[in-house]
């Protein structure tokens, strides 16, 4: 796999890893609510998208609501949304000591299990990458996002206490992934953007790691995400991370990040999934797009992405664009 990412990254490469998995919904004609509910229509899904567009991986569909709930949180459903956590869980440190961390399978995560070993059984042709959230992500979901935030200051016991339940879980749904056939897990961690370059150091990156360093071989890799606008200001503390490849979101500047991580890093993003992908036109994704192959030119650590996960609805000519322009 480390064999395989490198060659995906090299400067001749056109490859791309889009995280493009709730458009699949659209494509075989159900909403996204079933797939949420259903591991045959996600892993149709999934095939469906490598089959039209072709990135060099297949990524499952992107959920993060669905650690929370296997702990117990509330979840609102739409019939086209991704599902969101409502509500705390968890609301103090005796809450925290209370919770229980729950084992592989509950709530919906066995659906998510199972759709990716279907996906993995039928794509023989590229890898196929699960979609897993963060340590800290999780934890802020329990907790309540700014809650969490204030408390890493007010209260930090309770923040480390579901630190250390939420990697716990974590790690053992990445290890539930691995056994299906899965190559790696693309873990977002997205509040963690939010948080302040030394926060993030002392609440994100050492879980990060834990989970890394205990699923993570030649043969199972992690992706970690950061779609924050501090993303850049944290990169030795995300390095430290030791994760096989770094994706950014489109509140970065790519050419800042790409200057400041050594050239055997690899490095993914990063077109507004939402600003471009979704809401522009095709013309405007090509530029995007473009300005993007420029940056990859003479570059073997970099793979065209989208800066996050590109939302449902996203219009097939514009995602068509994308691909079009990437291989240009």
């Amino acid at each position: 796999m480390r064999l395989w990412l490198r060659e995906a990254a090299k400067a001749e490469s056109r490859g791309t890893l889009p995280i493009l998995s709730a458009p699949g919904a659209g494509l075989i004609g159900v909403s996204l609510r079933a797939l949420t509910e259903n591991s045959d229509l996600q892993a149709e899904a999934i095939t469906a998208v490598k089959r039209r567009w072709g990135a060099v991986a297949a990524v499952g569909l992107m959920d993060l609501s669905v650690e929370a709930e296997a702990f117990g949180s509330k979840v609102h459903f739409a019939e086209d949304e991704i599902p969101t956590v409502t509500g705390r869980l968890v609301e103090d440190v005796e809450g925290a000591e209370r919770l229980s961390v729950p084992p592989i399978g509950a709530g919906r995560t066995g659906i998510y299990i199972n759709a990716v070993r279907k996906a993995a059984e039928r794509i023989d042709d590229r890898p196929v990458f699960a979609g897993m959230i963060g340590p800290y992500s999780l934890a802020a979901r329990l907790f309540g996002v700014p809650e969490s935030m204030m408390a890493c200051y007010d209260e930090p016991e309770t923040v480390e206490l579901l630190l250390s339940k939420a990697t716990e879980f974590l790690t053992d749904y990445a290890l539930a992934y691995k056994k299906t056939g899965a190559r790696g897990i693309l873990m977002a961690e997205p509040v963690a953007g939010m948080l302040s370059p030394m926060l993030e150091e002392e609440f994100s990156a050492p879980y990060v790691k834990q989970i890394v360093d205990a699923v993570q071989d030649d043969h199972f890799l992690v992706i970690y995400h950061n779609c924050g606008d501090n993303a850049a200001r944290m990169l030795p503390s995300i390095l430290s991370t030791g994760a096989a490849a770094y994706h950014f979101g489109n509140a970065v500047d790519m050419a800042e990040v790409l200057g400041k991580v050594p050239d055997d890093v690899i490095v993914m993003g990063n077109l507004d999934p939402v600003g471009v992908l979704f809401s522009g036109t095709p013309e405007d994704v090509r530029k995007g797009t473009q300005a993007l192959v420029e940056l990859k030119c003479g570059r073997n650590n970099f793979i065209l992405s989208s800066g996050c996960d590109i939302p449902p609805g996203a219009p097939r000519e514009n995602l068509d664009a994308f691909f079009a322009a990437a291989k240009a």
